[in-house]
């Protein structure tokens, strides 16, 4: 009841911020999400997804990755996750107002190419509705 009040307040509150709350950003949480996460993989990005509870109020704290095995260059690395990030900070309301327990989530960028941002939130937005899809399915939410 109590994450239930939380949620409803962060949902009456929610700005189109990521704050540091809002990062994963715990070596224990990420180890435990990459051995028993589940995977949504749809081409460029894939998402790692745990429920679990965490310390913070937000009902999701994220990770994002680009590997240096995929993209050489740290510049546009950081360039694609600062691109993440703003995907996810803009269109996050799509996930958290429609689950009811805390989640863990890794974005992973899998593409050598540089994306366009219209491109990366539109496939953000398909990965969105195939999580919510997924966890109905399980019976998680």
């Amino acid at each position: 009841m109590i994450f239930q009040n939380l949620l409803f307040l962060t949902f009456v509150l929610m700005k189109f911020t990521l704050g540091k709350a809002e990062k994963l950003k715990s070596r224990k949480l990420i180890e435990h999400l990459f051995e028993e996460g589940k995977r949504i993989k749809l081409f460029p990005l894939q998402l790692i997804y745990l429920p679990i509870s965490h310390d913070s109020i937000f009902p999701v704290k994220v990770g994002f990755s680009v590997p240096k095995r995929v993209v050489k260059l740290a510049v546009n690395r950081n360039r694609i996750k600062r691109m993440m990030r703003e995907v996810y900070r803009t269109n996050k309301y799509l996930i958290s107002e429609k689950i009811k327990e805390p989640y863990i989530f890794m974005l992973i960028y899998t593409d050598k190419e540089e994306p366009k941002y219209a491109d990366l939130e539109e496939t953000f937005k398909k990965v969105c509705v195939k999580f919510l899809s997924k966890i109905e399915e399980d019976g998680q939410n």
